[in-house]
This record gives structure tokens, C-alpha cells and sequence, in this order.
């Protein structure tokens, strides 16, 4: 059935609420007939210029602060593509007639994104709702009306300064994150002549530190020539998350420096992981790599599989030795183990599922991406193949849960 063809713009421009469309670099691309009235601007005055130069602060006014809290939400929403719903913000407006008269003004805006085609933002849909009026109790609302109005004003001040503490707590918490995240996390010490990079990336939106580890260490004794890896995931992000995920790491780097494989490592971080509180259903897998017999052990705690890529592009899922997460058994049962060779020249490849795992998607589409990826990039230094990993599987709107990877030049 043939519907009406609809003109967008002639939509756009009829709206009854007042919409302005942004470019990334905040500058008016459009603004609807209602947006024109509420600001007192021609079009002419608003396309193609500067958000903030046709409406900046008031210089008479020492707090204000509408550019400041207006450009943190533009910020959020390009950062997230996801809608940002601003407090009520008093933001002054200059008289476009008589330069240097102020008007006050409070708005109620929403900022939103507009997406392209590979779900990146493109544009930034800003609408405002005036509420000026109602906020200075102008009219004849009496006596009872005004003192009421007053006292919404005074509360709506109070919860923006809430708000601009809790963003200067959330800085000062994100500042503790790096910190953390770079002392449980180093870059990985030479593997002597074997090469290898890691990444570590949080969910978007999140903090800069997360439950999601990894570890490299080599093997006493063995000059080099034996290494262990492993990656985990805790349940859960944040301070908390990352505090269980320290432990977990330690713990493991410890046991598999005198473990005789990596199942015992993970029978005695498991072990561990029951005194641990917050390590319940923690995932890690860990592959020792001995490179005098060309072998890889591994043994997995109900974590996805690491992928094996020999230099013909041929890709292994290292699945035949998966138990179930740390802590998961009533008792305690010997972990499984299974072995594999190698060829000169190969990829090893450790994740987390963050990397691979998509809402509403079977998990076996993600590890066919990743697949598809390695064997395409494997002849790629370490590094250059971790960012490709990266760039091929992170979606355009960012990672939704954290991600850790390893990748290791056999």
C-alpha cells in the first residue's frame, strides 16, 4: 500500500516544539520556525555559525554557567549516542536589538542524537522548552503562586549544584580509576624474543577501570622459551569490580609460576575465588605456550576460547578443555586440560567476551567475526593486529560491556 509522501523538512520545520539540528562541531546545520521564535533569531543569525558564539554566557551574571552545562551534555550525547536530558538551566539570553542587555531566561533541553547509517553520530538534535515565565512568576498568579514558583526556583538550583558536585566527584573517581586500572594493568615485561600486545577497553559510558584483566608472565627456569597468558572477566564494572579483579589476577600470575599446567593454575584460583567476595562466577582461561615443543596448554573456566591462527589463515577455537566459572561447583572437581601444536608464525589470540558478545545475537555470529578478522590481519605485527581486532569488532556505538585482549606472535 502507497502511503503519503512525506516532506521531512516541511515536518522539521512545522514542529511545534522548538528544535535545533547541530553538527559535531556544534554549529547550527538547521533550526525549525518555533526554535527561531523562542530565541529571538533570524535564521540568518543562527545557520552556519557557532553555537556558542551566538549564545554566550552572561558576562554580567559570575555564575553563570548554561555553556558549560549545555556543551558537558552535547559532549555525553556524541560520546554515547544516547539522549541526555539536562536539569532546568537558567541560560540568559542577549537582546539581538539592543546588543548588551540581558534578558533572563530558563529552559528544560534535551539533547539527542541523530545517527548515520553505520550507527556513528552525524548530527545533534537540540530542543529547548521555555519555562522562563513560570520561573520568575510573572502575571498574576498572587501572592501564593509566586512564593510557590520562588520556592521550585530555589529547589531546581539546589539539585544543579547537587549535579556539579556529583560531576566533580565523578572526575575525581575516574582520576582514581586510572590510577588503579594503570597499577593493576601494566604493559606487558619482554617475552624475549616473542612479541606481544594487550589492550584493555571499558564499556562506553563506563569508567576507565572494569572487572575484565590480563596477564603475561614467563615460566621459571625456562628462559624464555615458556610463557603463561590468561584473561578473566568479573561480574559487574567500576571501583568494586576492578578491586576482585586485582586479586583474581594476582592470584593466578602467582599459581601459574609454580603450577605444573594451566588447570591446576585455575583449580587453585578457584580455590582462591571462594574466599574472594564479588569473585562469584568469574570467568578466566589460561594457555601455557612452550615454544621447545611447539605446544599450547590450556584449560578454560567457563570463559570464551582463545583462537589459534597458523600462518595459512586457518583459525582453531581452543574449546576442549571449558569448565564451568570459578566458584560455580558446590565442590571442588580437578579442572580439565587439553593440548594443541603450533606452527612457527602463528597468532595466539586471548579475549574477554566483551569483544565478541552482542545483545540479541548468538554468541557463535561474534567468534565467526573475530575469526573472519585474525585470519585477515595475521600477518600484522602484534600491535597493528590488536588495533584491527578492535577497529573490525567494536561496533560504531561503542562496546557495551569491557573488554581485555591479548595477542601473542607465536
Amino acid at each position: 500500500m502507497n502511503g503519503p509522501v512525506i516532506d521531512y523538512q516541511d515536518v522539521f520545520r512545522a514542529l511545534p516544539g522548538a528544535v535545533a539540528l547541530l553538527t559535531r562541531d556544534l554549529v547550527y546545520a538547521d533550526a525549525n520556525e518555533a526554535f527561531l521564535a523562542v530565541s529571538g533569531r533570524t535564521r540568518e543569525q543562527l545557520i552556519g555559525r557557532y553555537l556558542f558564539d551566538v549564545f554566550p554566557d552572561n558576562p554580567n551574571d559570575p555564575s553563570a554557567n548554561g555553556v558549560r552545562n549545555l556543551h558537558a551534555s552535547l559532549e555525553r550525547v556524541m560520546a554515547t549516542g544516547e539522549r541526555d536530558t539536562m536539569a532546568l538551566q537558567r541560560y540568559d539570553v542577549e537582546d539581538p536589538e539592543r546588543p548588551g542587555v540581558w534578558h533572563e531566561r530558563y529552559w528544560s533541553p534535551v539533547n539527542a542524537p541523530v545517527l548515520a547509517a553505520d550507527g556513528t553520530v552525524a548530527l545533534l538534535l537540540h530542543r529547548v522548552e521555555e519555562v522562563t515565565e513560570f520561573m520568575t512568576a510573572r502575571g498574576s498568579g498572587g501572592g501564593r503562586a509566586r512564593v510557590l514558583e520562588a520556592e521550585l526556583y530555589t529547589r531546581a538550583r539546589e539539585l544543579q549544584a547537587i549535579n556539579e558536585r556529583l560531576r566533580d566527584a565523578h572526575a575525581r573517581e575516574r582520576e582514581v580509576a586510572l590510577h588503579l586500572q594503570e597499577a593493576m594493568l601494566p604493559a606487558p615485561r619482554p617475552l624475549g624474543h616473542h612479541r606481544a600486545a594487550v589492550r584493555y577497553r571499558p564499556a562506553a559510558g563506563a569508567l576507565n577501570v572494569c572487572g575484565d584483566w590480563y596477564d603475561l608472565a614467563d615460566l621459571p627456569g625456562t628462559d624464555h622459551t615458556a610463557v603463561a597468558l590468561a584473561v578473566g572477566d568479573v561480574v559487574g564494572h567500576g571501583l568494586r569490580a576492578a578491586g576482585v579483579m586485582g586479586q583474581l589476577r594476582s592470584a593466578l600470575s602467582a599459581a601459574s609460576r609454580v603450577a605444573d599446567g594451566p588447570a591446576e593454575a585455575l583449580d587453585v584460583l578457584g580455590l582462591y575465588a571462594r574466599s574472594v567476595d564479588g569473585a562469584e562466577s568469574a570467568t578466566a582461561v589460561s594457555v601455557f605456550v612452550d615454544w621447545t615443543t611447539h605446544t599450547l596448554a590450556y584449560s578454560s573456566a567457563g570463559h570464551p576460547p582463545p583462537a589459534l591462527c597458523g600462518p595459512d589463515g586457518a583459525v582453531v577455537l581452543l574449546d576442549r578443555a571449558t569448565d564451568p566459572p570459578l566458584g560455580a561447583r558446590p565442590e571442588h572437581v580437578p579442572r580439565p586440560q587439553a593440548r594443541t601444536g603450533f606452527t612457527e608464525g602463528s597468532v595466539l589470540v586471548l579475549y574477554t567476551d566483551g569483544l565478541v558478545e552482542r545483545r540479541r545475537e548468538d554468541i557463535d555470529a561474534g567468534l565467526d567475526r573475530l575469526a573472519r578478522s585474525l585470519a585477515r590481519h595475521r600477518r600484522a605485527d602484534p600491535e597493528t593486529l590488536a588495533d584491527a581486532l578492535l577497529a573490525d569488532l567494536v561496533p560504531p556505538s561503542g562496546l557495551t560491556d569491557d573488554t581485555a585482549l591479548i595477542v601473542l606472535r607465536l
